[in-house]
């Protein structure tokens, strides 16, 4: 399964440019299945302290996963995939 963090979006104060929110998304791939987390962290005033021009989605990335667990999104996104390979159960009709 190949696993991918994004940050979609940041939010920031104008008057100095430090960023409050940041939009993410965890996505997982395996095959023809794909499963997906999205969330947003936020930040009080003054931290993390580096203006948005200064920013890599690297850096936020970090100051994401102190606040979220890693792994256990992680996991969340591979249990989506594994109910869609087997699934527990099914909607149709037999005709």
């Amino acid at each position: 399964m190949n696993i991918q963090w994004k940050i979609s979006q940041l939010d920031r104060r104008t008057s100095d440019g430090f960023v409050t929110t940041a939009h993410w998304q965890c996505t997982g791939v395996d095959g023809d299945f794909s499963g997906s987390v999205y969330a947003t962290c936020g930040w009080p005033d003054g931290t993390p302290e580096v203006p948005y021009d200064s920013l890599t989605e690297a850096a936020v990335l970090a100051w994401v996963w102190q606040s979220v667990d890693k792994e256990a999104t992680e996991a969340a996104v591979g249990a989506q995939i594994e109910a869609q390979k087997n699934p527990v159960s099914a909607a149709g009709v037999p005709w």
